[in-house]
């Protein structure tokens, strides 16, 4: 499923330019979904990731951007394959680009367990789910820990319910896992336990990822660079990687790292999460369950050949780390998105 969001500043002289040719461009992808979002404060552009007007995500990438391009509610001008530059992309360009995404899926797995069964991260509005949701992880982002119940009661106060009310329902649908007693021990991407992968947040305090696609989208979800800090599973090599705040920029040291991302379906054999944290759910497998425990960054190919060789009972494929980044920011970019 091909997801494209245009995002514009009021009054967009070039919107329609970008309509017309993706009506163009979509001739043989009748099932692509379009949303549109009017930007009119750099804030948003930053956190929604508009690099000018209009920026078109495709599976929530723009990429159309060159590095190091900065957030902008500015006009915008593409170069098209000719070379003179316009208000869109061409027809040419964005046939070129929607292939590429067309053939460089997301893989089915993540779907199923990372991606909620394909059903997304994103909570719905009703009920106060998102205001909850979102709360717990500024908490997070602001202090790298769990919010305090009063926190949580005063988001869902609005929508007349109470806080650990609406996140027994955000455990159900696997928005975030708690143990018996309601403490919180995933809210995906963030762990409030130690993990193999510590990821420091630029002007922000030091947290733990649950895994290392959780890791790669926190940049884009929160607008800001962070650090990467992992341990390669079995060896403890070092692996770092830095994202830069609108994802243009992402550095892997060593060069040649990869991600593995592995699948385990007996959630008995989880490695990080209590056996309780399945109980309840509505979503077939629960990522916390099945899969947080086997994706991970390694050094190269080859160590993550080994280490699966190694553990037969994991299924999985390595990602090349454009792939993996793009699946994290495609789950956890919209996160934190404003809503009304």
């Amino acid at each position: 499923m091909l997801e494209l969001t245009m995002l514009t500043v009021p009054d967009c002289p070039n919107e329609a330019v970008l309509r017309e040719r993706l009506v163009h461009a979509l001739t043989d992808h009748p099932e692509a979904q379009i949303t549109t979002h009017v930007i009119d404060n750099q804030a948003d552009a930053a956190r929604w990731g508009m690099h000018g007007s209009p920026t078109l995500l495709i599976n929530g990438v723009d990429v159309f951007a060159a590095p190091n391009t900065p957030a902008s509610v500015s006009c915008r001008l593409y170069r098209d394959e000719s070379g003179p530059t316009g208000g869109a992309p061409s027809v040419v360009a964005l046939r070129e680009a929607l292939r590429h995404a067309v053939d460089t899926p997301i893989p089915a797995a993540l779907a199923q367990a990372a991606g909620r069964a394909g059903l997304g991260r994103v909570a719905p509005v009703e009920g106060g789910l998102r205001a909850v949701h979102q709360r717990v992880l500024r908490a997070f982002v602001e202090t790298g820990q769990p919010p305090a119940q009063k926190d949580l009661d005063q988001a869902a106060a609005p929508y007349g319910s109470s806080g650990s009310e609406v996140m027994a329902q955000l455990h159900a649908a696997d928005f975030l896992r708690l143990d018996h007693s309601g403490v919180i021990v995933a809210a995906y991407p963030f762990s409030p336990t130690p993990t193999l992968h510590r990821v420091q947040i630029s002007g922000g305090p030091e947290v733990y990822s649950m895994c290392a696609i959780d890791a790669l989208g926190i940049a884009a979800m929160i607008g800001r660079d962070v650090t990467i800090h992992a341990t390669e599973p079995g060896t403890g090599q070092a692996i770092t990687v830095t994202v830069s705040a609108q994802g243009d920029q992402v550095e892997w040291k060593p060069g040649s790292a990869v991600v593995f991302y592995g699948q385990q379906e007996d959630a008995a054999c989880c490695e990080t999460c209590p056996p309780e944290s399945s109980a309840d759910t509505s979503v077939p497998s629960v990522a916390a369950d099945v899969c947080c425990g086997y994706i991970n960054f390694f050094t190269d190919a080859a160590a993550a050949q080994a280490w699966s060789t190694s553990h037969p009972q994991v299924a999985g494929q390595m990602l090349a780390q454009r792939q993996a980044w793009e699946i994290g920011v495609h789950i956890f970019g919209p996160l934190l998105r404003p809503f009304d």
